[in-house]
């Protein structure tokens, strides 16, 4: 048997040798990977969830219930931090100023990755600011009336709208919230006259809207449902394609003479621009992972919350078309920052 010689540029190793040895005898080679797998990414502390709204509304509910099974899976608690006001930009630009190592993450949301652009001439943020993480769920918007409305079905709630032009009010999250642009479209779609009061939040506009303060509002089922319920206020439409599962009884606007009409709100996670992709990578899987939980599944069905997940690159396609539709609307209304 001819002896092996190692190539001159390769220093000689036991290894090395044995290799070669087992080539020239016509025996297989089992090579191992060039490099191991790295352990998957273990958050050092708690990682904290900036929900851009106040406590009550359908971002605060999803994102406390997705942060409870996120912890489960990531080993570290999540901790919800609602950042209401300014139209979601005190909590984008504070997360887009946070150290980009996956403990600071915000929850993206129609109103501010898709309306704020077309809303207002000079935002304080861009895209390039965040590294989508994935898209998480839809929330159909529903349009709904206090208990002193005398209103009991969109038709003649448009018809007392049509009444008294410029009186009555409706409520919503805020400027540029998906609540406020629903009605807005609303408006374009049936030519009501009904003044917009912003607030910080879903909860906030519920207390007045319970109390009478204003007469309508706008927003996701779940920071409606319980009130619902008690009979304290009265949802007179979806405004989602088809009706929903959680509110069987409740006709679309579609239905109720404007076809084509579809309004639905999203949430989505981001990180920081610069998220290392592996750190973006085992947030998507704990997520994911969250919205196959039974009991997730379940609340988010009694709350007509459809689980939408995408990955990041999806998620991004998706934000740039929701910009161009939600921007349309912007410009039919003739919205502008207030």
């Amino acid at each position: 048997m001819a002896r092996f010689r190692p190539h001159p540029a390769v220093p000689p190793t036991r290894r090395s040798w044995l290799r070669a040895a087992l080539a020239a005898a016509g025996l297989a080679v089992l090579h191992a990977p060039a490099f191991a797998t790295p352990a998957a990414w273990q958050p050092e502390r708690p990682i904290r969830l900036v929900v851009p709204y106040g406590p009550g509304g359908s971002s605060d509910v999803i994102a406390r219930l997705l942060a409870a099974e996120m912890a489960r899976t990531l080993g570290q608690s999540v901790v919800v931090d609602n950042k209401g006001g300014g139209s979601g930009l005190i909590a984008m630009q504070e997360v887009a100023r946070a150290a980009p190592d996956g403990h600071t993450l915000v929850l993206g949301h129609v109103g501010t990755l898709a309306v704020n652009p077309a809303m207002l001439d000079k935002l304080p943020y861009s895209d390039k600011d965040f590294e989508p993480i994935g898209l998480l769920a839809k929330v159909p918007m529903v349009f709904a009336t206090g208990a002193k409305v005398p209103a009991k079905t969109l038709p003649e709630f448009i018809a007392y709208a049509k009444a008294h032009p410029g009186k009555l009010t409706y409520g919503s999250a805020g400027n540029g919230s998906a609540g406020h642009l629903a009605f807005e479209m609303l408006k374009v779609a049936t030519g009501m006259d009904v003044t917009h009061i912003p607030y910080k939040g879903t909860g906030a506009q519920l207390n007045d809207l319970l109390a009478g303060t204003t007469d309508a509002a706008s927003a996701g089922p779940p920071g409606f449902m319980q009130h619902v319920k008690a009979g304290r206020i009265r949802i007179i439409a979806s405004g989602s394609a088809q009706r929903l599962a959680a509110l069987p009884e409740v006709p679309t606007v579609a239905e109720q003479g404007y076809p084509g009409f579809d309004s639905s709100q999203w949430f989505g996670l981001l990180a920081p621009a610069r998220t290392p992709a592996h750190v973006v990578a085992r947030i998507h899987a704990a997520a994911e992972q969250a919205l196959q939980v039974p009991a997730v599944q379940e609340r988010l069905k009694a709350d007509a919350t459809l689980a939408s997940p995408m990955n990041g690159p999806q998620f991004a396609a998706f934000i740039k078309a929701e910009r161009e539709r939600w921007g349309e609307v912007v410009r039919k209304s003739k919205l502008k920052a207030e």
